[in-house]
């Protein structure tokens, strides 16, 4: 008999430990949802209001370099690469090419872009390897693609203060959105600063060498100090993004959830000549996809949940919850659903979600469900 697979653990695992960390399993990573002393509401009040610093380690890294390594992502992958310059990111996606689930997401991922023979890939921890086997296998001659998980560390830190705890540890925070640069950190080694998150707050993501992750932990939580800084899970990671309708891999986009069902549309560059599930994804986007993402929320105490059926006003099924929790920021159920577009619901519309057998009555909502600061 074989022993099951042990997860994977962060460089920051034994911090996460000492600071009381509960964890759970995340695409095959042992990481922390909670710390002691506060818990995911307090954690993500501290993002709302001042300055929380995430472990996302979890998350993949892989370079793509070679003579026209970027012309060649740009052929794979949803978005217009040609948009930006070098020192510049970009969210896209890697969709099915063909078969029956041509266009459904094998994973949504973030690009930078150090030229054109220079890509920095960050996928979700769950489809790393499935995006890096893709890109490799079609790879022209020339063109490597490099696996670096074991080699990176990925630190978030988010909220309206994070810029000056990044000052205060000497890092570079006047970064327009979606851009990045490396530049020696406090203990000399290189940091790549990214003006990017996941929280809809004004945040940097940070990598460095796994080796010198904890050193880089220990500034930002010091620096951090006379801004109340707290270490956040990805519990709070969570409610953060549901909050601004950010679409999580396997709740809101999947190989049988396509861009144009996620309203992801304005990550695909429709004018490109070529990317995987082209093809599919503009036929579906001329006939109009049968199912579209809105948001849900609770004028009651009930807390939808994925899974649960959303019903009409005459019982009838029209959709699903995808993503749904308490919101600490409005006091109130959130949740994220694929509708049915024959059902022509709209924004105000009331519906219900079935909880137990038994309608929750929920108020259709366009997100995000509270203002975004990312810019």
């Amino acid at each position: 008999m074989s022993s099951p697979t042990r997860p994977l653990l962060s460089p920051l695992h034994d911090r996460h430990v000492a600071a009381g960390a509960k964890f759970a399993d995340f695409g095959g990573w042992s990481m922390p949802i909670e710390y002691a002393g506060g818990g995911v509401i307090a954690e993500h009040t501290a993002v709302r209001e001042g300055v929380g610093l995430f472990d996302v380690s979890h998350l993949g890294t892989a370079t793509v370099r070679g003579p026209g390594a970027a012309a060649f992502v740009d052929s794979c992958l949803t978005n217009d690469l040609t948009r930006i310059g070098p020192g510049q990111a970009q969210y896209t996606l890697c969709c099915a090419a063909d078969g029956p689930q041509a266009g459904g997401v094998v994973d949504d991922l973030i690009v930078y872009l150090h030229g054109p023979d220079d890509v920095l890939l960050v996928p979700n921890a769950a489809n790393a390897a499935d995006v890096l086997a893709r890109l490799s296998a079609a790879a022209p001659t020339g063109v490597t693609v490099t696996d670096r998980h074991t080699e990176v560390a990925v630190l978030a830190l988010q909220g309206p203060r994070a810029a000056e705890v990044l000052a205060a540890v000497g890092l570079p925070g006047e970064l327009s959105y979606m851009s990045f640069a490396e530049t020696p950190g406090s203990g000399g080694d290189e940091v790549t600063v990214c003006r990017t998150g996941y929280t809809g707050e004004h945040g940097y993501e940070l990598l460095v060498a796994a080796e010198r992750a904890d050193a880089l932990w220990d500034a930002l939580l010091a620096a951090g100090e006379p801004e109340q800084i707290r270490p956040c899970g990805l519990g709070a990671r969570d409610t953060l993004r549901t909050e601004m309708g950010y679409p999580l891999h396997g709740h809101e986009l999947s190989l049988d959830i396509t861009p144009n069902q996620a309203r992801s549309g304005w990550a695909v560059g429709w004018g490109k000549d070529a990317f995987w599930g082209r093809d599919a994804l503009v036929a579906e986007k001329a006939a109009g996809p049968a199912r579209q993402l809105w948001g849900l929320q609770a004028p009651g105490r009930g807390i939808p949940r994925p899974g649960m059926a959303v019903l009409s006003a005459d019982g009838s099924k029209v959709g699903e919850v995808t993503s749904g929790t308490f919101s600490p920021t409005l006091r109130t159920g959130i949740a994220l659903a694929l509708l049915d577009t024959a059902a022509g619901l709209t924004e105000g519309d009331e519906v219900a979600v079935d909880v137990r057998g038994r309608p929750q009555p929920v108020v259709v909502r366009k997100p995000p469900f509270v203002e975004s600061k990312v810019r």
